[in-house]
């Protein structure tokens, strides 16, 4: 019978895309990678997505956010998420948290609950805190490096931390982690070295930010790191499940 992952599963098979729908994965970061990731993985038959962000859609989002609309300005970034999740797989179970992910809010999360982990936030200590919490409970997690300020889709690539180049936020995880005994991490990284944005005060001053420069972003970069991430997390779930899976992965 048809159904909304008919297409899919000619390529994975049944037993991948049941295995899929038994799945939970938690995204942190619903903003212009993470969304993207949210959008793939409802698409790809995941039967479950924690999403945990703090964040409102704002009118500088539209460029490059999947979740950024006229309608959605000011909303909270996890609600427009769980209610497109809902339009396109209704059945996916979606746990909205608005929260913003740090080392005094980690207590909140299960991270054993889950079978995969997504980081597409921008903290380091954010960053840090997600990747050990997903080591101690033994459960794969994978890593958004730098998106802002790159013009080039095609740049990206998947490695370990420790294989990273170019990238300054992979520069700093890549200490950080080896302070911390992180002996891996799977990473979507770009060697393109970064563009230094143009200063805009008055951007500064209306997002009410005090860095020294808003990073500039692309409708194309971040989508595509936010595919590829969605791209891994789906083939490294189904690589245990059915014997084309095995064979084609």
């Amino acid at each position: 019978m048809l159904n909304r992952f008919s297409r899919t599963e000619l390529l994975y098979g049944p037993e991948a895309m049941e295995h899929l729908s038994s799945c939970r994965v938690a995204v942190f970061g619903i903003g212009g990678v993470g969304g993207y990731v949210v959008e793939a993985l409802a698409r790809s038959g995941i039967g479950a997505l924690d999403l945990i962000d703090n964040d409102k859609v704002s009118i500088t989002n539209i460029n490059r956010q999947i979740l950024a609309t006229e309608k959605t300005i000011g909303r909270y970034k996890v609600d427009v998420a769980e209610e497109r999740v809902k339009e396109i797989s209704p059945d996916c179970k979606v746990r909205a948290y608005k929260t913003f992910y740090l080392p005094d809010t980690q207590d909140q999360f299960d991270f054993s609950a889950y079978d995969y982990v997504v980081d597409a936030i921008d903290t380091v200590t954010g960053k840090l805190a997600i990747v050990e919490n997903a080591k101690k409970a033994g459960v794969p997690v994978i890593s958004s490096m730098g998106a802002g300020n790159k013009v080039n889709p095609a740049a990206f690539e998947v490695a370990d931390i420790y294989e990273t180049s170019v990238c300054p936020l992979a520069k700093v995880m890549r200490q950080e982690c080896k302070k911390r005994g992180i002996g891996s991490l799977k990473v979507v990284y770009s060697k393109e070295p970064p563009i230094r944005p143009l200063e805009d005060v008055s951007i500064r001053v209306e997002e009410q930010t005090e860095r020294r420069s808003i990073p500039g972003s692309t409708a194309f970069v971040p989508s595509v790191a936010g595919l590829i991430i969605a791209g891994e997390v789906i083939n490294d779930l189904c690589k245990n499940t059915g014997e084309r899976v095995q064979q084609d992965l």
